[in-house]
């Protein structure tokens, strides 16, 4: 029996080596770098990369978005980073600041090194200073301009940076070394940035329906982006507006309002009996094209922008223009953009009825 003991215990020994082994072996490349075995982030790798994203971060505490911040950088590199680290042009957009802050915590949670610690505290200070007093976050930091400077949900900036703050706030690993005044401050944070969420909750005839992807950072209304991203009711980031509120522990009479009212706009929002598909097409640039079909057997699907005034879809190209179908935007824009998803699917079908089996079992917005 010790034997067997022996050999299964020295099995995992192996096991967890070569895990190590392998990544310190093989680069990883950087939109990978938060999922990987817990015992890389002590390896020579994890450490380089984490040195990276310190020559990476700005001198406001954050960091840019759409950078492979992973690969070796050479002395030329490097000194070109430390001349740009007084650029203003650090983001929460796309993840930016929040994945390079969760990798250092990891990182420092492995090494105990405190660069990565000092750095990860930077970052954080960078991300309470960002937030209006109103509770809500720009897409950029500091001096945001244009549609940078609206409440932004899109592409899930706000919920983001919600959720690392609420986790820091709670001491969730990898953040217990995080000090009791900035844990203060972000549990505070969180809390303005929840009643901003409710305020920004769009009412159409007296009715609460869902969220824009930007709302305006003064009056809370909603707000168009690029010129393709007017002002509409989100069927996407919606999903995981409601996804975090329904995450709230012991959730008050407004969160629930807010939950089920949204609820049931997702499920008036559903779009049947279609589908996306890309067909080919030889007289088309890409040598195929996005085009909708009609399938009686196909699942609900969610535009990812509908008029606040009529909830029927819009589809745009680069003009401006709202059009009803997505035959009628450009090319471009057809294929080049993410108009339509199965957005709320399992938030209907399996999130949304446990939670409101939880917390307000007398009520379901979705029996019909």
């Amino acid at each position: 029996m010790n034997m067997i003991r022996f050999t299964l215990k020295f099995s995992l020994f192996l096991f967890a080596l070569a895990i190590v082994s392998s990544a310190q072996g093989q680069a990883i490349p950087w939109r990978r770098c938060l999922n990987q075995q817990p015992e890389f982030y002590a390896t020579d790798q994890a450490i380089r990369i984490a040195d990276n994203l310190l020559m990476y971060q700005r001198q406001s505490g954050g960091w840019q978005k759409n950078i492979e911040m992973a690969s070796v950088l050479s002395e030329q590199d490097k000194s070109r980073l430390r001349e740009a680290k007084t650029r203003n042009d650090a983001t929460l957009d796309n993840s930016a600041t929040r994945t390079q802050m969760r990798y250092l915590a990891m990182v420092c949670q492995a090494t105990e090194i405190n660069r990565f610690k000092d750095a990860f505290l930077k970052g954080l200070d960078y991300v309470l200073k960002a937030q209006y007093d109103n509770g809500g976050w720009p897409q950029r930091y500091p001096n945001p301009t244009g549609y940078s400077k609206h409440i932004t949900f899109n592409d899930g900036t706000m919920i983001g940076v919600l959720n690392l703050l609420r986790d820091v706030a709670e001491k969730k690993p990898p953040y217990i070394f995080v000090d009791e005044d900035r844990c203060r401050r972000a549990e505070k944070a969180v809390q303005k940035g929840i009643e901003c969420i409710l305020k920004c909750q769009i009412v159409v005839n007296g009715k609460k329906t869902a969220w824009c992807a930007q709302h305006d950072e003064k009056t809370f209304v909603p707000r168009k982006a690029r010129s393709y991203e007017l002002a509409s009711i989100s069927g996407a980031e919606s999903v995981g507006i409601v996804r975090f509120l329904m995450s709230i522990e012991k959730p008050g009479p407004e969160i629930i309002d807010a939950v089920q009212a949204a609820v049931a706009w997702l499920d008036e929002a559903r779009l049947e009996g279609i589908k996306q598909i890309r067909k080919k097409d030889q007289s088309k640039p890409g040598g195929f094209d996005k085009v909708i079909v009609e399938d009686a057997s196909a699942p609900p699907i969610w535009a990812r922008f509908y008029d606040i005034e009529t909830n029927k879809p819009i589809f745009c190209s680069r003009d401006g223009i709202p059009k009803e179908t997505l035959a009628e935007i450009s090319y471009e824009r057809r294929n080049g953009y993410s108009w339509l998803g199965y957005y709320a699917t399992d938030l209907l079908a399996n999130e949304y009825p446990a939670w409101q089996k939880k917390w307000v079992p007398a009520k379901n917005v979705l029996d019909r």
